[in-house]
């Protein structure tokens, strides 16, 4: 069986092809810029990155990134190339697998544009990591929801309430039949909304209304940090009764969340803020179907994938790879899924577009305004999202089935496209 990795990248060059794709392989494995003694034949052999496959696509004239060289040609190529790893290079690292399919490819004069586009991982690399320990089938576990999306909000505004106001307006949620609330990334540990006073509030009402209806609602804490303090925070989630916390991946680094997952006893809900600088740009950065499936490894048992209609600048086509690949084994025998969060300027008006080109009911839909601000209050909000789940998924219009639903009627009139 293969124990190489492999990983497909975008490049943009003004030397060969075939010449940056070989920079790129030595400087990423046994190379540097100049041959040393110790890097014999058998050496490269046994731990050099080979280059696999190359694929011319087009040249232009300009280069995309400042600082490229060129080779006197003044033309830039660009194509797709892969290259593989031996496993024994890093070993089970996902830090320093990070660090090799990642690394300092970026910053080589021979490269005026590269995007990871995917990575291919060994059976023995995959089962090694910890995974997600909820995932789908845990999150609809301890949500009591079967058969339909979760139903989700934003605590809003982000920052600025107080434990108290934030309470309260969660018990407005549960009452309203939310099923799924999150701290906004804003939110951590402030002065004025402190996260220990926080959470023991929250939970209060929680509980209380489990206890009076049956349902737990499921709360995303946002517990980022440093290590030490996201392991405390947990277990104070884990003490009240909470079943969810939440991390921002790239705040808290591959090695905090893997940190996080070892230590972690409840579901762990990833959000993904400062992706744009490492994604806007074609040439430069990731593809999310290789970032997710790090973060998948790492223990992510929710991955933002923003939302058909979003208020940022990523395309539909984008949000429905993204959200495809969260729910795509990374191998026949590593079952558990991650759950796609839709959210980014979401209301009902999104609902029937992301359940045709989705076709599973397998995500958390995330609302902030599109229910805080529905004129039915935040009751009619979360009743507009199910009722357009419920007309979506059984193959009625939106507007044919907001005739006899009043909350999903105001919603389409409210949240114009």
């Amino acid at each position: 069986m293969d124990d190489r990795v492999r990983a497909v990248y975008r490049l943009e060059s003004g030397y060969a092809l075939d010449h940056a794709a070989r920079v790129i392989a030595g400087e990423q494995s046994s190379g540097t810029f100049v041959a040393v003694p110790g890097e014999t034949a058998e050496l490269r052999e046994r731990a050099g990155a080979r280059v696999e496959r190359i694929t011319l696509l087009e040249e232009v004239e300009q280069p995309t990134l400042p600082g490229a060289g060129n080779d006197g040609s003044g033309r830039w190529r660009r194509g797709e190339i892969e290259i593989s790893w031996p496993l024994g290079n890093f070993g089970p690292s996902l830090p320093n697998l990070l660090a090799t399919v990642a690394g300092n490819l970026f910053e080589l004069r021979e490269v005026s544009g590269l995007r990871l586009l995917d990575v291919h991982l060994p059976a023995a690399f995959v089962a090694a990591q910890p995974g997600p320990q909820f995932g789908v089938g845990g999150t609809r576990a301890l949500t009591g929801v079967a058969g339909r999306p979760l139903i989700g909000t934003i605590i809003k505004p982000s920052v600025g309430l107080s434990p108290e106001d934030t309470a309260a307006l969660v018990a407005e949620l549960c009452q309203g039949g939310i099923d799924f609330i999150k701290d906004d990334e804003l939110q951590a540990d402030g002065p004025h909304c402190p996260f220990t006073a926080r959470v023991r509030a929250v939970m209060a009402v929680v509980r209380d209304h489990a206890e009076r209806t049956g349902r737990k609602v499921m709360v995303a804490f946002n517990l980022t940090g440093e290590v030490d303090e996201m392991r405390a925070r947990h277990d104070l989630v884990r003490a009240e009764g909470g079943t969810c916390v939440m991390a921002s991946l790239n705040s808290v680094g591959l090695s905090g969340m893997l940190a996080l997952r070892r230590h972690a006893e409840l579901c762990l809900h990833a959000h993904r803020n400062g992706w744009g600088a490492l994604s806007r740009c074609p040439w430069l950065g990731w593809s999310y179907v290789a970032w997710q499936k790090l973060w998948r490894l790492a223990g992510a048992d929710h991955l933002h994938v923003n939302g058909i209609g979003n208020k940022f600048c990523e395309d539909d086509d984008s949000v429905m790879a993204s959200a495809r690949a969260c729910l795509a084994p990374l191998r026949p025998e590593h079952s558990l899924l991650a759950m796609p969060v839709f959210s980014s300027g979401q209301s009902a008006r999104q609902v029937a577009a992301t359940w045709q080109r989705l076709g599973s009911a397998d995500l958390i839909h995330a609302a902030g305004g599109g229910i805080m601000a529905h004129p039915g209050g935040i009751a009619a909000g979360v009743a507009s999202l199910r009722q357009a789940w419920e007309a979506a998924m059984a193959g009625i219009p939106a507007e044919t089935y907001a005739r006899d639903h009043r909350e999903l009627r105001e919603a389409l009139a409210r949240y114009r496209a």
